[in-house]
């Protein structure tokens, strides 16, 4: 549990990158044998991308850095509990284990909306929710009570 802390510390800082940028504040690393392989946080506004999530932006350039789109024995940290677009990519890509922190009760796959059935899935990724999950949320928390304050003139 050290590990996964630690880890999730790495993803709320690719979070707070997400939030500088006034995107969704959510951030993902991928971590092979305990090193980083690859950080991503969201992008989809600044890349006009509905696919550019933080769990996404990690496993491209995992991907390209490794020369492979498998990336077996890799783990996913991510600050909020990833979509169905986020969760099939993580088995498509042969994640080993996937972490996160908040869940997402408005598009959540893992164990919040859609509970993906990963015990049928062609390959089987590790879940392990709520680390740092009060951390994760209030970043959240924080960005969208700004974003619903009326603006000043």
């Amino acid at each position: 549990m050290k590990d996964d802390e630690f880890f999730m510390r790495q993803a709320l800082v690719e979070a707070q990158r997400s939030l500088k940028k006034e995107e969704v504040p959510v951030g993902a690393i991928l971590v092979f044998e305990k090193e980083i392989v690859s950080r991503g946080h969201n992008e989809s506004i600044a890349k006009n991308d509905p696919t550019a999530h933080a769990e996404m932006v990690a496993m491209r350039k995992a991907g390209s850095k490794r020369k492979n789109y498998r990336l077996s024995g890799c783990d996913l940290y991510v600050t909020l509990e990833p979509c169905a677009m986020c969760l099939g990519a993580a088995v498509h890509a042969r994640i080993r284990k996937l972490v996160f922190g908040a869940i997402d009760p408005k598009s959540g796959a893992v164990e919040s909306v859609m509970k993906f059935p990963l015990e049928r899935m062609n390959h089987r990724v590790e879940v392990i929710g709520g680390v740092l999950a009060d951390e994760c949320s209030q970043i959240l928390r924080d960005f969208f009570r700004k974003k619903r304050q009326p603006k000043k003139e």
